[in-house]
């Protein structure tokens, strides 16, 4: 008998170090949710064994059982914590191991755990339709040693459905890093499935909108380098014309249709920070492949050409498949101030070519919508005050690297409240759409280097651990989640379930009970600092559900 076994039950909102005692009363003894949701917590656990290896066994019971999935959470090395400017809302700003990777368990449910040291095992519970509305209790239980611990949870299931999502959200999946990672052909049969998969998972997460890569991604280039070329547009040249193939763009949009993608964003048309060049463009010349098209070729001439030739086709096949109303286009990704000239030129150069369509970009200055070069400028979420001040409405918001101070984010060493309460923003602003451009980098910085994002999960020391990808590539391609994918999806049912409450009452109501007892209004620099408020709140705001839905 080892009498050593430690358990306690903890709230998704915890992160459980390696070395550093867990807070023991953070899990409410009763968790809600609604149908359709995906309700979450942890069981952290030790053993104080002094040596020998043990085996720990993990078992689930509950009613909903069927219901239940049990990951354990595996910590992954992280040098590069945060920017230099950092506020003092991380959790760590040192190297080291950080919880984050979500690992399936073994058949036999056994784990070998390292002695001495705290765990986490991640617990959902996906409330289907089909559950009828009640209290179930479930319960974990811990064996090793012939020594078991066992500690329970209350789980009530509401009687409403979560709402569909209003909310665009896209997360850019980079299709070259999944060919890279496992080593297939791009665009070969091996390669579709694999993207597919990484799909599904991106829309079984909250994504409804999804980048089509018309050609390769000018993103996180250094001038003069290039990324694994992935194409979907076919290109000839003849007698100096150009000629277009667009049998793989359709593919890839069925795909996305097929998994429940909605909305589409074609890939940037000009190159990253001030679009002062064409993106790197493939074409059969002459029977040879060749590029010709890259960072030697200025935005502004021959490119242009192409494009005329190229955007009246493809707008015509996107109004062909029908989803031309919900398509938008990139310009150039995250201009700078200093980018306007450039970037000017750039979009003045497709002349009335995207009519009818929307554009929209990250950017950071209220100068370019100014001056009418953008349909629906994206600002971070350090930076959209301003835009919001303006009386723009109908927002879109992103964050980074950059957005590391004050405001909402998700590396790895910043606690996970802070990465779920954007959805509390999102609702209070009445943000229409999200943007994050790491689903599945596995890059270095200006993908110099291919890496491996079990071993580097800061693109090579470039950005806090956790900015780059939300998912890691597994066996066989199916994708890994991590803690901070798990947290966001609970940030858009927030969003959800703030909605379905002001369906029932009004906006008025919902937004005294979020910012009840606050010192001071939620913006997206200021909010509570503790868990408690999220969790507190999700509380008010199931049972206001369901109490209007039982009178």
């Amino acid at each position: 008998m080892c009498d050593c076994l430690q358990l306690n039950l903890l709230s998704s909102l915890e992160k459980v170090f390696l070395d550093e005692d867990v807070n023991a009363e953070t899990c409410p003894e009763i968790l809600s949710g609604l149908r359709g949701e995906t309700v979450s917590f942890q069981a952290a656990f030790r053993l104080q064994k002094e040596w020998g290896r043990v085996p720990v066994k993990v078992e689930v019971a509950s009613p909903i059982q069927s219901c239940i999935h049990v990951r354990l959470v595996k910590s992954v090395p992280v040098e590069c914590a945060a920017n230099a400017h950092a506020d003092e809302h991380y959790l760590r700003l040192t190297p080291g191991l950080y919880p984050d990777l979500l690992r399936e368990l073994p058949e036999n449910g056994e784990i070998w755990p390292a002695l001495r040291h705290w765990y986490s095992l991640w617990i959902d519970a996906e409330l289907t339709k089909e559950i009828e509305p009640g209290t179930y209790p479930v319960s974990v239980t811990l064996t090793a040693d012939g020594e078991s611990r066992t500690e329970t949870v209350q789980i009530k299931v509401i009687g409403a459905d979560l709402p569909e999502q209003k909310l665009m959200h896209t997360e850019w999946m980079h299709a070259d890093c999944l060919a890279d990672y496992y080593q297939v052909p791009v665009f070969s049969e091996a390669h579709w499935t694999i993207i597919e998969k990484f799909i599904r998972e991106a829309v079984k997460r909250g994504c409804n909108m999804m980048m089509v890569p018309l050609f390769t991604s000018p993103l996180d280039v250094g001038f003069g380098g290039s990324r694994t070329t992935t194409q979907l547009v076919r290109v000839s040249v003849e007698d100096g014309n150009y000629r277009f193939d667009f049998r793989d763009v359709r593919r890839w949009v069925e795909l996305c249709q097929s998994c429940g993608i909605r909305y589409f964003e074609m890939s940037h048309l000009f190159s990253q920070w001030g679009a002062k060049y064409a993106p790197v463009i493939h074409a059969d010349v002459d029977g040879t492949d060749k590029r010709i098209f890259g960072f030697d070729t200025p935005a502004v001439g021959e490119y242009t050409r192409f494009l005329k030739a190229f955007l009246p086709e493809l707008t015509g096949k996107l109004r062909e498949w029908g989803i031309d109303q919900n398509t938008y286009f990139h310009i150039s990704d995250e201009p700078r101030e200093e980018d306007l000239e450039t970037y000017a030129a750039a979009r003045e150069s497709l002349g009335d070519m995207l009519d009818g369509f929307h554009t929209f970009d990250a950017l950071s200055s209220y100068e370019f919508y100014r001056h009418g070069l953008i349909d629906k400028p994206v600002p971070g979420n350090n930076e959209i005050q301003d835009f919001l001040d303006h009386g723009l409405k109908d927002m879109w918001t992103y964050y980074c690297t950059g957005q590391c101070v004050d405001v909402s984010n998700r590396f790895m060493a910043m606690p996970s409240y802070r990465n779920r309460i954007i959805g509390v923003q999102l609702y209070k602003f009445r943000i229409i759409g999200f943007l994050h451009w790491g689903f599945n980098f596995y890059n270095s910085q200006f993908s110099i280097e291919h890496i491996n994002p079990y071993q580097v999960t800061d693109a090579g020391g470039a950005f806090p651990a956790g900015d780059p990808f939300l998912v890691y590539p597994g066996e066989d391609g199916n994708p890994e989640e991590s803690i901070r994918i798990m947290v966001f999806q609970e940030a858009l049912q927030d969003l959800r379930a703030l909605e379905l409450l002001e369906s029932l009452t009004n906006r008025g109501h919902v937004m005294e009970l979020i910012e009840d007892g606050l010192d001071q209004p939620l913006s997206f620099t200021v909010y509570p600092h503790d868990p408690k408020y999220l969790l507190q709140l999700r509380k008010w705001v199931n049972e206001e559900i369901e109490g209007l839905l039982n009178k």
